[in-house]
């Protein structure tokens, strides 16, 4: 009769590891398909609506970060991120040229998509 107890709380036990890879397979997905569509951003915008929308994608990748627990999805947020906050001081310093920018940021969003994978 232990040997009955013992084996079915092995398997309640698998059960529920299996339920966290789950959730947390489905948390990576969510938080990589978000990540993902906020990885556009228009150069073209005024100076003003630009800094704004890099500090709200900012903020929201790095809202990301903190709830996801693959240590890999979380850099590539964190790290796209300070991109975004890299931008907004750029273009509030009024520097004009992006070209540097929008290939550091291609990378970041190449690195991302693998981290998702």
């Amino acid at each position: 009769m232990k040997i009955v107890h013992v084996l079915a709380a092995a398997v309640v036990a698998l059960s529920l590891t299996a339920c966290d890879q789950v959730g947390s397979a489905s948390d990576k997905a969510s938080a990589c398909g978000e990540a993902l569509g906020l990885a556009n951003l228009n150069p073209n915008l005024d100076p003003a609506q630009l800094a704004a929308q890099a500090t709200d994608k900012a903020n929201r990748l790095r809202e990301l970060a903190n709830k996801v627990s693959d240590s890999d999805l979380k850099q590539n947020l964190l790290t796209i991120a300070d991109s975004y906050v890299s931008l907004e001081q750029r273009k509030a310093g009024g520097l004009s040229n992006l070209n540097d920018w929008v290939q550091r940021n291609a990378d970041n969003v190449g690195k991302l998509k693998a981290a998702c994978l």
